[in-house]
C-alpha cells in the first residue's frame, strides 16, 4: 500500500480519469454506430453535422491515449514515483474535454457543457499535484 501512502491524492484522480476515459473509448469502439447516430442527432444543427464520424473518431484516439498513459502513469509512480507520464496524461484528458467542451457549445447543450467542467476540475487538481 506504499502507493497510497505516498501519493493517495494523485493516485485516486489518475484511476478516476483512467475508469472515465477507458470507459468512454471502449464504449465507442464496441458501438462505434450507434454512438455515431447519436453524435450525429446531438450535433444535427450544428457545423459539425457533416463531420461527426472523424471527430468522434479523433475524441476516440485521445481518450484511450489519455487512459493509456495514465496507466502508464501510476504504474511510473508506484516502481519509480517519476509523474511525468501520468502529467502528460492528465494533460492530454484536460485537452480532450476543451475539444468535448467546444462541441457541446457548438450542439448548444448547455446542461452537458456543464456537466464536463466537473471532469475539467478534477483534470486540473492532477495536473496541480503532479506539477509539484
Amino acid at each position: 500500500m506504499k502507493i497510497l501512502s505516498n501519493h493517495p491524492t494523485e493516485i485516486l484522480i489518475l484511476l478516476f480519469l483512467i475508469v472515465t476515459f477507458l470507459q468512454s473509448g471502449i464504449d465507442k469502439i464496441i458501438d462505434w454506430k450507434g454512438n455515431v447516430e447519436f453524435i450525429k442527432h446531438h450535433f444535427k444543427n450544428s457545423p459539425f453535422r457533416n463531420s461527426v464520424p472523424l471527430l468522434l473518431g479523433i475524441i476516440l484516439i485521445l481518450e484511450v491515449v489519455a487512459g493509456i498513459l495514465m496507466i502508464i502513469g501510476a504504474f511510473q509512480i508506484y516502481t519509480s514515483g517519476e509523474k511525468e507520464i501520468a502529467l502528460l496524461g492528465i494533460a492530454l484528458s484536460g485537452i480532450t474535454l476543451i475539444f468535448l467542451l467546444i462541441g457541446q457549445r457548438l450542439a448548444k447543450d448547455y446542461a452537458g457543457a456543464m456537466s464536463l467542467a466537473v471532469y475539467f476540475i478534477i483534470c486540473l487538481l492532477g495536473v496541480f499535484l503532479l506539477n509539484n
